[in-house]
């Protein structure tokens, strides 16, 4: 959902006793401006918050964001939210911006969830609703600074791609149940979440996609660290330059082309998708292909095929967001918009 569906004074006291737990030494601790974020995300239950207390020091503030695992009309049937936390203390020692992590929480009784505890980065992020094309600061921007922040988010996803993933022991994201590769995992696991998550006889472009994904498998897949949402949307920037690479929970091994292909159609989706112009001074793709195979040091292979693959994903994705959104009353139970919308069009 787009806003926290928790009651926010009684999170307010059990966030409050949970870090003074984690706390001792701190007193008169508090928690304050608990919100949710307003720009992205419908996956997960995020909260914003300051925590303030005294200690041997003085007076001591820290920016903070919890991260919670989404209860009620979920997006996604499974969410490991100790597996993203994990990722982002490894990431922690590369180069890839990535916010400082504090606290696991995976009992669900301290406050109905578990949960992990981060460093609030400061900046700004680009804004799904509205979409960055339409309106927002990043349409606001001057051309050449709207150019500079695409390549520093471009920068930041490439340095990704191109760790050694094996070095980090992050052999723990390979999720194969038999030897078959890590795309054929995938397709099965799309596949069955379709089936999960959709009466897929209201999706038969989802079919036709998957099909055709099924027909035209490359015959080779290089292996790399993916982060699986690569765009725009999930990173926070410093002015022109990307501070921090967030939401990890579609991090998975394969073909680093992924995420290039996931940057470029999410992009066409904000606005091919909506009908909208594309934002005047964000790199063309053909650019943006080329820095990336210069800044990763491997050609784009099969990136035509990864598109398919990402709208293909997307559109199952928005059709669950959207029937959440329905569910909760916050669509009319009549809409379309499950069917048609910027992800299913662009597919």
């Amino acid at each position: 959902m787009p806003a926290p569906r928790r009651d926010l004074d009684l999170t307010r006291q059990q966030l409050e006793a949970w870090m003074q737990e984690r706390l001792p030494e701190a007193r008169a601790l508090r928690i304050e401006r608990l919100r949710g974020p307003s720009e992205t995300g419908f996956s997960s239950d995020t909260l914003i918050f300051d925590a303030c207390w005294m200690d041997a020091g003085g007076a001591r503030s820290e920016a903070l964001v919890a991260r919670f695992k989404p209860s009620g009309f979920t997006v996604f049937p499974t969410y490991d939210i100790a597996q993203q936390f994990r990722v982002m203390q490894i990431l922690r020692t590369t180069d890839v911006p990535v916010p400082r992590m504090l606290w696991l929480e995976t009992d669900e009784r301290p406050l109905g969830a578990p949960f992990y505890v981060m460093e609030r980065v400061a900046g700004r992020v680009p804004s799904d609703n509205p979409p960055y094309h339409v309106s927002g600061w990043l349409h606001d921007l001057p051309a050449e600074d709207r150019e500079q922040l695409w390549w520093s988010g471009l920068e930041a996803m490439a340095r990704v791609n191109r760790l050694d993933w094996q070095a980090l022991r992050l052999d723990f994201l390979d999720r194969r149940t038999s030897s078959a590769t890590h795309l054929a995992h995938q397709l099965d696991e799309y596949e069955a979440f379709i089936a999960w998550g959709m009466d897929s006889r209201r999706y038969p472009f989802l079919t036709r996609a998957e099909r055709w994904l099924r027909a035209h498998v490359p015959p080779d897949e290089p292996v790399a660290l993916c982060w699986g949402d690569s765009r725009l949307g999930n990173q926070i920037f410093d002015g022109s330059r990307c501070a921090a690479v967030i939401d990890w929970e579609m991090a998975r091994l394969g073909d680093p082309v992924q995420d290039l292909a996931w940057w470029i159609a999410l992009d066409r989706c904000f606005s091919e998708g909506l009908g909208v112009e594309r934002l005047g001074g964000l790199p063309s793709r053909d650019a943006t292909i080329a820095r990336w195979e210069a800044l990763v040091g491997r050609p784009a292979h099969h990136l035509s095929y990864y598109e398919i693959l990402a709208l293909y994903k997307f559109s199952a994705i928005m059709a669950r967001v959207l029937l959440q959104l329905k569910h909760y009353e916050v669509f009319p139970a009549d809409s379309d918009m499950d069917v048609n919308n910027l992800a299913s069009v662009t597919l």
